[in-house]
This record gives structure tokens, C-alpha cells and sequence, in this order.
């Protein structure tokens, strides 16, 4: 009756009363517990025919039972062979708070750890599922166990619906003992209607134990499973689907035939020892023990299948399996646990045409730099180190040059190289996976490195070298700038090697310590438009090192402190004139450009490092627009100038053609002296303009005090400016005399002719 209390009464009166029973055979599972536990206290061995506990496979609490009918946990087997068969590691589970389904999903667990796959994801409900559905969708579950019994399994299924768990993505498992039809019923615990039910559950999977074998072979008892249910129906009569333990009748039968078979080879091995089986009793534990020995060994084809008991004494029996297509269950295979063989039909249908995967399919790709872009930049960089061969080649053959000479021409030659260099360095810094391996890469990062740096120390630094030393020189005090009127070419040289040294001393330490080698950026996967399985996870290559930020302040530090001064020297050096280095105004312009382009790309790259195309293209356009400036500035004026004027030829030639032995540098004293004549006769005009309202304010004087005579004679005769007696009038004013600066000061009236002595007197006149 499935009563635990009515099996405690019941076993209590046959272990009281005459005659000793030898073993005991209850049904259900509740039942087969309590009598099973309490067994091994009259050595009795237990018999079940119809419990599926999980919990009844525990040998150390139940260690004389033994059941025909296979435990809950003989599905797992078949979904591992499943999972396996389909290509699934990655499993999800739902199941029902009790405790067989909490048993089968822990032993389900256990076995898929056996076999290399694993449970990534285990929710469970009481009595309302749609919080663990959600979590399964949010969780991207795609293969899913779902454990929990029938009116469980149509709440289960309409929050399915609701959260579009279901299609051509996922499958479920489910127990394959519901009743056919479980979807359509009407249940007014769940809102969906039946379409919506049938659509959610199209497709999934069942596994169900096989209770009557399914080939028609006689078994041990010389009758097929169909002749078997035939006298079996015959007897029940009338709906015997209604009678109960129906379904479990063939179970039930091989369970007294694998009893009996017991007996038999447990009297056999007893009259070796010189026993019987009627000398059991309830203390005697050797004949229980060959009871166990002989239950233990059965192997016989029984109506229900082979018949064998695992370790733990439960039944191992095929399983059916069945997947629902067009709403009507298919069986699509066998899996008999014993011999490990899954034989299949073939006839396995899914919506999206295949199995689906078992989790989203992340696909890596690597972000590449654009190739219409590396070319184009490389054909610039390209004719940017044509031109610079081009400016070098032109230095070296006008070297004995005047004008050549006074540039610092051997400085310029630094210029050129190092322009080159920064420009073979766009040519690795567009190198990636697209042309490389990741082998090559670490040596393409150092090659980026020692380009850009050398590449940058000898063409800014032979720069700043000018500019530096025309600072130093040149804006000095009147009184110390004599000494410094050589300026020794050897300085220039080691400023340019000092600088050159501090960068390939760094770079040296740089790549001994900390190299640079690759490594992945990874970014937010993408989902692509056509395949749901698939997600895009986009990867891009970097050169980096372990302390790659303080590589860089140091590097980004020092460069950027050497810009800042050379912006400060060009701008104080733009008034200065001078022979030794007659270009250091260009070289002012190019620091300007170079320092500009440098200071805003520098911080720019790092921002963009993770998009490849706009990094590459400010890094490489910066390095190809500062080379093109430096090289336009410093050479073309210097091409301009000796094509335009011919300077290009010797200073012999250039005589012999003129006819002058004047040279260049003499031709640049006469252009100044003649602009500094041009300055001095401005002035003269205005001194001239001046003496010209003097003379004239002199003139009315002459009148006012001409006046002042003729009206008062007495005073004339005091006026120490007046002429002797007899003595001609004197002019005031006379314009040839040289004390003529005296004569038209504005304290001339208080003045004598004794105080302008012409020793002391500046001449208007130079």
C-alpha cells in the first residue's frame, strides 16, 4: 500500500511469527526504505520490484537490498552517451526541491565529471520556476536537464515560453515516464495556452526506463515480453492500463524468477558446507551471505530484459529513448548501461537542420591594420627617404661650399639620416598578423623602437645641437661674446653624440631588462547577424613590456623636455645673425613643426592605441610630416639658392666669371654696410630738418632783439654780444663755422663766445 507505517506493522508480525521468512519483498520506494534499514538487523536480504530511489543505491545504509526495478539514476548514464554522442561538454540544470531529483542530479553530476564534461550552471525550484528560468536564459544555458515531476514540468515549460528558451539553440531533457499528452492537458496553474505549450516543448529529448523488452526474444521463462502481457491482460480482464503497478508487472516477475534462481544456487553452495537453506535463522549470517553471493551474480533474460544487479543491488536495464517531433513522442534509440551500447535509428530531428551547440561559439579574429592605409603611408615614407638621400647626396657633393660650409653641413647630414631612419620606422609599425607571425613579432616591436629613437636623437638632435650652440654663442653680453667668436665644430659633434649615446644606452638597458613582445588586447564580443551560435570576440596585437608605462614616461619625458627647450632656444635666437651657422632660423621653423606634431601625438596614440587604423595613421603621418618639413626647411632654400645664383661652382670659377675677387662673404659685409649707410643718412635728414627750425628760431630772435636796441640804446651798450667801435657788425649765425652746435643751443643767449671751445665740441657732421 505504499504505507511505511502499515510495512512497519506488517514486518513486525512476519518476523514474530512462525515460519522463519529467508528474505523479504516490498514495493514502493518509501517502503523498500524502512524495511530495507531494519533488514540487516535479522540478516535478512531485501527484494524490490518497484522502488527507484536514488537513495536506495547507499550500500553502507542498506547493505542486503537489491531491486529488479532500475534506480532514478539509470538516465544519467544514457544522457552522458547523449551529450557525448552530440558533442556536448557544457550541461545546465533545472529540478524539482526534492530528494529524488536532488539524488539523480548529484549523481548526474558525478558522472559527467568522469567523463570530461561539466555542469555549468544548477538552478532549482520549489513550487514557482520562473526566477530559475530567467537565470538559465540570462546565463545563455543551452542544454538543459530539467528534473520535476509532471504538473511541475507545464509551470515549468509556459515560463519556457515567456522567455524564448526554446527553438533551435536548445534542448531539453526531460523524464520520459509523463503521460503522453502532459503538454496539452489544461492546468489552471499556468496562463499559456496549448499551442504555446506545444511550440516550447517541440523537439525535446526523453530518456525512460525499459520496464518490457523490446525485442522478441523468450526469456528464461521460454515466453516473449508480448506473450507474457497477453496472459497477463487475459487474467486482468477489462483496462488493465488502470490496474496498479501495471507498468511494473514484468519487474515484479523477473524479481520471483531472479529470487528463485538465487535459492537454487544458494542450495547448491550450501550442501558443499553441509547445510540447508531450512537451516537459516535470524542470527545465521553465512547463508545470508550466499544468498547475497548468488542475488549478487544474477545474469538471466527475463520478460522485462537482461537482468543484472550493479554494486549497490539495483537493477541495470536499456533505457528508451524518445524525442518529441510534430507533437507525437519518436523513439529514436536504445542504451543498454551493461554492455555500454547505444543502438540508434537515425531519425533525430532538429529545427535548425543539426544538434546545436552547447554554449555560444566564441570565434577569434584579430583586428588588422587597413591596407589601403599601409600603403598608402609607406609609398609617402617611401618618397620621404627618397628625398632625403636626395638632400643628403646634395649636402656631401656642395660641401666645399661657402654658403654649404657656414650651415654646419656635417649636421645636416645627421638631419638627413635621421629622417630616414624615423621614416623606415613606419614600415614595421604597420606590420601585424596580416604579414607576420608570432614568432616575428617581438623583433618587429624592437626594430619599431630603435628606429623611432635613433631615428628621432639625430635628426632632432643635430637640430637642437644649432640652435643650442647659436644660443650660447650668440646672446651673450657685448663683452664676452669676442671669446666666443670661434666656435669649435667638435662640440657640435659631441653635443649630437651625447644625446645619440643617452637613447641607445636606454634602449640597450631597455631591451636587456624588460623587452618588448606581443600581446592581446581583447574586446566586447560581437554577435554576428547570421549565425546565433556564433559570438565574435575581436583581438588586437600590441608591443608591450612588463613596466611599459614607466618605459615610456622616461622615454616621453626626456624627448618632451628637449622639445619644450628647443621651442624656447628657436624662439630666442630669431633676431640672432651669424656666419658660423647661417641656417639656424630654418632650423628654428623645423623645431617649431617638429615639436608641435610630436607634443600632440605622442598623448594621442596612447589615448587611440585600441584602434589600430587612427593609431597607426597619427603615429606614422606625425613621423612622415615631421621628416618632410625638417628636410623642405633645411634643404630646399639651400637647393634654391645655388641653383638661382650659381653657387654651386667653386670660388675660382666664380671669380673667373665675375671678374671680382670679392666672395660671398664679402658681398654679405657690403649689403649691410650699405643698409647701415642707408640708416645713417635718415638720421642725417633728420638732424638737417632740426638745425633748419633752429636757424629759424634764431632769425626771430635776431629781429626781437634788433627791436629791442633801436627803442633802448642804453642797454646796447651793456649786451657784451656787441661789436667795438668802429668795427663792422659781426653775423650772429654763420652756418661754416665749426662751433656751430654752440651757437644754436637754446641756452645761447646766456652763453659767451669764451665758453664754446671747439676741442669739446661734437661735430653735427660725421
Amino acid at each position: 500500500q505504499c504505507d511505511p507505517g502499515q510495512a512497519t506493522k506488517y514486518l513486525y508480525e512476519l518476523l514474530y511469527n512462525d515460519p522463519i521468512k529467508i528474505i523479504l519483498m516490498p514495493g514502493c520506494s518509501s517502503v523498500s526504505t524502512l524495511v530495507a534499514e531494519a533488514a540487516r538487523m535479522w540478516n535478512l536480504i531485501v527484494l524490490s520490484y518497484g522502488s527507484s530511489s536514488p537513495a536506495l543505491s547507499n550500500r553502507q545504509r542498506f547493505p542486503t537490498f537489491f531491486r529488479t526495478h532500475p534506480s532514478a539514476t539509470l538516465h544519467n548514464p544514457t544522457r552522458v552517451q547523449l551529450f557525448k554522442k552530440w558533442g556536448w561538454t557544457k550541461i545546465a540544470t533545472i529540478q524539482q526541491t526534492t530528494e529524488v531529483f536532488t539524488s539523480t542530479l548529484d549523481d548526474l553530476d558525478q558522472r559527467v565529471k568522469e567523463a570530461g564534461l561539466e555542469i555549468t550552471f544548477r538552478q532549482s525550484f520549489f513550487s514557482d520556476p520562473a526566477a530559475p528560468v530567467r537565470n538559465l536564459k540570462r546565463q545563455d544555458a543551452r542544454i538543459i536537464v530539467g528534473l520535476f515531476y509532471e504538473t511541475e514540468a507545464r509551470k515549468v515549460f509556459c515560463e519556457v515560453y515567456k522567455e524564448k528558451l526554446y527553438g533551435k539553440k536548445y534542448v531539453w531533457f526531460l523524464i520520459g515516464w509523463y503521460a503522453d499528452n502532459w503538454f496539452r492537458i489544461k492546468d489552471p496553474a499556468i496562463n499559456c495556452t496549448e499551442a504555446e505549450m506545444a511550440e516550447a516543448v517541440e523537439g525535446h529529448v526523453t530518456t525512460e526506463i525499459v520496464m518490457l523488452n523490446p525485442e522478441n526474444t523468450r526469456s528464461i521463462s521460454n515466453m516473449t515480453s508480448q506473450e507474457f502481457i497477453e496472459k497477463l491482460q487475459k487474467r486482468l480482464g477489462k483496462n488493465p492500463e488502470e490496474t496498479g503497478g501495471f507498468q511494473e508487472a514484468p519487474l515484479a516477475y523477473d524479481a520471483i524468477w531472479a529470487l528463485a534462481l538465487a535459492l537454487n544456487k544458494t542450495s547448491a553452495e550450501l550442501v558443499k558446507k553441509g547445510l540447508r537453506l531450512e537451516d537459516f535463522n535470524y542470527n545465521n549470517k553465512n547463508i545470508t551471505d550466499e544468498i547475497y553471493r548468488a542475488l549478487n551474480s544474477s545474469a538471466f533474460e527475463g520478460v522485462s530484459g537482461h537482468v543484472v544487479f550493479d554494486a549497490s543491488g539495483s537493477r541495470m536495464a536499456w533505457t528508451l529513448i524518445e524525442q518529441l517531433q510534430g507533437g507525437v513522442y519518436k523513439k529514436i534509440g536504445y542504451y543498454d548501461s551493461t554492455k555500454d551500447n547505444l543502438s540508434w535509428y537515425n531519425n533525430d530531428k532538429w529545427i535548425g537542420g543539426a544538434p546545436p551547440a552547447d554554449y555560444t561559439k566564441v570565434i577569434t579574429t584579430f583586428r588588422f591594420l587597413s591596407q589601403k592605409l599601409f600603403i598608402s603611408v609607406s609609398v609617402l615614407a617611401s618618397l620621404g627617404i627618397l628625398l632625403a638621400i636626395i638632400c643628403l647626396a646634395f649636402n656631401i657633393y656642395n660641401g666645399h661650399v661657402r654658403y654649404i660650409q657656414n650651415s654646419q653641413p656635417y649636421l645636416n647630414n645627421m638631419t638627413a639620416v635621421g629622417c630616414t631612419l624615423a621614416l623606415a620606422a613606419v614600415f614595421p609599425l604597420g606590420l601585424d598578423g596580416y604579414h607576420i607571425g608570432p614568432g616575428l613579432f617581438p623583433f618587429v616591436c624592437q626594430a619599431r623602437l630603435w628606429l623611432l629613437g635613433l631615428g628621432f636623437s639625430l635628426a632632432y638632435g643635430s637640430m637642437f645641437t644649432k640652435i643650442w650652440w647659436v644660443h650660447t654663442v650668440f646672446t651673450k653680453k657685448e663683452e664676452k661674446k669676442e671669446k666666443r667668436k670661434t666656435l669649435e665644430p667638435w662640440k657640435l659633434y659631441a653635443t649630437v653624440g651625447l644625446l645619440v649615446g643617452l637613447d641607445v644606452v636606454t634602449l640597450f638597458i631597455w631591451q636587456i631588462v624588460d623587452p618588448l613582445h606581443r600581446t592581446i588586447e581583447e574586446f566586447t564580443k560581437e554577435e554576428p547577424k547570421t549565425d546565433t551560435d556564433v559570438s565574435i570576440l575581436p583581438q588586437l596585437e600590441h608591443c608591450s613590456s612588463t613596466k611599459m608605462n614607466t618605459w615610456l614616461g622616461i622615454f616621453y619625458g626626456f624627448k618632451g623636455l628637449l622639445l619644450l627647450l628647443g621651442i624656447f632656444l628657436a624662439y630666442e635666437t630669431k633676431s640672432v645673425s651669424t656666419e658660423k651657422i647661417n641656417d639656424h632660423r630654418a632650423v628654428g621653423m623645423a623645431i617649431y613643426n617638429v615639436a608641435v606634431l610630436c607634443l600632440i601625438t605622442a598623448p594621442v596614440t596612447m589615448i587611440l592605441s585600441s584602434q589600430q587604423d587612427a593609431a597607426f595613421a597619427f603615429a606614422s603621418l606625425a613621423v612622415v610630416f615631421s621628416s618632410y618639413i625638417t628636410l623642405v626647411v633645411l634643404f630646399v632654400p639651400k637647393m634654391r639658392r645655388l641653383i638661382t645664383r650659381g653657387e654651386w661652382q667653386s670660388e675660382q670659377q666664380d671669380t673667373m666669371k665675375t671678374g671680382s675677387s670679392t666672395n660671398n662673404n664679402e658681398e654679405e659685409k657690403s649689403r649691410l654696410l650699405e643698409k647701415e649707410n642707408r640708416e645713417l643718412e635718415k638720421i642725417i635728414a633728420e638732424k638737417e630738418e632740426r638745425v633748419s627750425e633752429l636757424r629759424q628760431q634764431l632769425q626771430e630772435r635776431q629781429q626781437v632783439r634788433a627791436r629791442r636796441r633801436s627803442s633802448n640804446p642804453a642797454r646796447d651798450a651793456d649786451n657784451h654780444f656787441a661789436p667795438g667801435p668802429g668795427a663792422a657788425p659781426a653775423p650772429f649765425y654763420q652756418p661754416s663755422l665749426p662751433l656751430v652746435r654752440c651757437l644754436v643751443s637754446e641756452q645761447a643767449d646766456k652763453l659767451g663766445r669764451g665758453n664754446c671751445d671747439g676741442s669739446r665740441v661734437h661735430l653735427l657732421y660725421k
